[in-house]
């Protein structure tokens, strides 16, 4: 079994909406063969709690407007640490970047096919690395300027 015609849909929609708000790592798989509960994942990250919120609240605004789509049911919203959105026919997690680190959610699915997403969703990987890099080089900078 693979995921439906619908199910990629949601999945290209809202993986276009992460991107669109700059969501690192935006990856799909297809988790119809092993799960029966959904036909497919989509994991996207940010490096703030706030970019969480504003992705995941693009993600559902844009489902919702040009698919007619609203999640079944919306989780981590306190603390937008982690916030999964259930759509039935997908789930859609949008995680801070050191949440996605920790709980590594590719390591579970990574024999599950991935969906091809749009040109701007498949740009967004490897950015969570590269804001890493940015922010080390900032703060070791900070941390020599304290020396002076």
């Amino acid at each position: 079994m693979t995921a439906t015609d619908r199910s990629i849909e949601l999945i290209n929609t809202a993986a276009q909406a992460a991107a669109d708000k700059l969501a690192h790592d935006v990856i799909a798989y297809d988790v119809s063969d092993v799960l029966s509960i959904t036909d497919a994942f989509l994991l996207a990250s940010a490096p703030n709690d706030r970019q969480v919120k504003s992705i995941v609240d693009e993600i559902e605004e844009r489902l919702a407007k040009e698919l007619g789509a609203k999640p079944v049911r919306r989780e981590g919203d306190r603390e937008a640490r982690w916030i999964l959105l259930d759509y039935v026919d997908i789930v859609v997690h949008v995680q801070h970047s050191e949440e996605r680190v920790f709980y590594a959610l590719e390591r579970l699915w990574k024999d599950c096919p991935e969906i091809e997403l749009p040109a701007d969703a498949k740009a967004t990987r490897g950015k969570a690395e590269e804001h890493a890099k940015v922010r080390a080089a900032e703060e070791a900078a900070e941390l020599d300027e304290d020396w002076r």
